[in-house]
């Protein structure tokens, strides 16, 4: 189901029903209801702010578990210049800056939990050689921080220069509970890495949100990668019995397309819902959690994969 307001297009899914073709055993747990936002940059702070706020209103009576925005949720993407070039975008702290006000707020209006993403100052605890992070946080319907998730791969890439900006992350997979739900965010450039993905599986998450800002590459400008990014992250998700979210951005920043395409797909590989490349939209489905035991029952490879002989992962 589809549905236009003046501003945001909301995606549903709610109106279809999404079999478990794996399934012998009635389902325990109840369905969580999941929403993403796409969007773009509005060209300031404030701006950012009342664009997005303008999906609670739509969100309000749907009543999701969970709100997941894209990545560097109230900034721009200024990774596209190297740090050295990009001198008045400055990292906020964690617990009092704007962002995680914005996400108290929209938890708050909507009494659900939330992810965003920022540019995270270094802090007491932190490497004298840190030089800030690319963080997800994910906030309660209370407010309370439930988790701090620091981006661990940083692209390199041409109009990707996240390594001159952030130190990479060391926090693990952290995990929290919403529900009956097991949830991680890593964060963009994570999506490329099967290992994560593995590792997030094998400590329990059944979802893994990736805030995610990717469009063009400044050196192949006729190389759409959309497809493959997507592939990559359901393959994730068949691989390791996981629901997969990316909430990615649209519009163009310093030469970027960002090519949208937000989805949410399930450990089947199905996409349950998915964005265009250039429309503001609210993307929202229930998830049956349940699924993820009938697929790694039918086809169980955590209990038949051989860690003995990935020594070479370490080097």
């Amino acid at each position: 189901m589809s549905k236009s307001n003046s501003e945001f297009e909301l995606i549903s899914s709610l109106d279809r029903v999404f079999d478990s073709p794996a399934r012998k055993k009635n389902p325990q747990k109840e369905p969580f209801r999941l929403s993403i936002i796409q969007d773009q940059w509005h060209g300031s702070l404030e701006l950012q702010k009342e664009k997005l706020f303008e999906c609670v209103e739509i969100l309000t009576p749907l009543k999701p578990d969970l709100v997941v925005f894209q990545e560097l949720t109230l900034n721009p993407y200024a990774c596209t210049v190297a740090r050295s070039e990009e001198t008045t975008w400055a990292p906020e702290d964690l617990t009092t800056g704007e962002t995680i006000n914005f996400a108290k707020e929209v938890a708050k209006s909507l009494k659900t939990n939330v992810v965003v993403s920022l540019y995270e100052s270094a802090d007491e605890l932190d490497s004298p050689e840190a030089i800030g992070f690319n963080t997800a946080i994910t906030v309660s319907a209370n407010g309370d921080l439930l988790m701090r998730t620091r981006k661990t791969h940083l692209p390199v890439t041409a109009g990707y220069y996240e390594n001159t900006y952030f130190s990479n992350g060391e926090d693990g997979t952290p995990i929290t509970r919403i529900k009956d739900l097991q949830l991680g965010t890593p964060t963009c450039w994570d999506q490329w890495f099967p290992e994560l993905a593995r590792a997030y599986a094998l400590a329990g998450s059944d979802l893994l949100t990736y805030p995610t800002a990717i469009g063009s590459e400044p050196d192949h400008p006729d190389f759409d990668t959309k497809d493959i990014w997507q592939t990559t992250m359901r393959s994730h998700g068949i691989a390791n019995g996981l629901f997969i979210a990316a909430p990615n951005r649209i519009g163009v920043e310093s030469g970027i397309s960002f090519y949208g395409h937000s989805f949410i797909s399930d450990p089947y590989g199905r996409i349950l819902v998915q964005a265009d490349s250039k429309t503001r939209s609210v993307l929202i489905s229930d998830l049956d959690l349940d699924q993820r035991r009938d697929w790694l029952e039918l086809f169980p490879f955590f209990e038949t994969r051989r860690p003995e002989t990935y020594n070479i992962l370490t080097i």
